[in-house]
């Protein structure tokens, strides 16, 4: 019986020294991690503001009209398909200037057109050449 007691005393005293030892681990841990928390904060008050995206250009709209079509060059797209990807707002009047633009580049042979609402690459014209030239103001009017 005193054997089993001893045993058992030496046990507890063995789990006290790895309580110990666990709690001196905690706590340092805790402060390295409230250390990292008040540091990620630091960071963050110095961090720049993310500048306002300015809005799309001309030749930039156009660019990913041609990018579509070029991913696509067999699809027909309607209106909304095109237009829902690339600028969020859809409302009416934001589809009527998708439709507008489309318009011009079926006038300027680039696109065809073959149902209303509906745009398909021309199979003969490059649109490649849209993606990295400059419009001219004539282009764009």
């Amino acid at each position: 019986m005193q054997a089993e007691h001893d045993e058992t005393a030496a046990r507890a005293d063995s789990l006290r020294e790895q309580i110990d030892q666990l709690t001196s681990a905690l706590a340092e841990v805790e402060a390295r991690l409230a250390e990292i928390v008040t540091t990620g904060k630091a960071i963050d008050c110095l961090a720049l503001p993310e500048p306002a995206q300015a809005p799309a250009g001309p030749a930039t709209v156009y660019r990913r009209i041609a990018t579509a079509f070029n991913e696509h060059p067999r699809r027909i797209l309607r209106v909304r398909d095109l237009h829902e990807p690339l600028w969020p707002p859809t409302d009416e009047p934001s589809i009527n200037l998708t439709r507008s633009r489309l318009g011009r580049l079926v006038r300027q042979g680039l696109l065809d057109q073959p149902g209303h609402g509906r745009y398909q690459k021309r199979t003969n014209a490059a649109l490649r050449g849209l993606e990295s030239a400059q419009p001219t103001a004539a282009t764009l009017a």
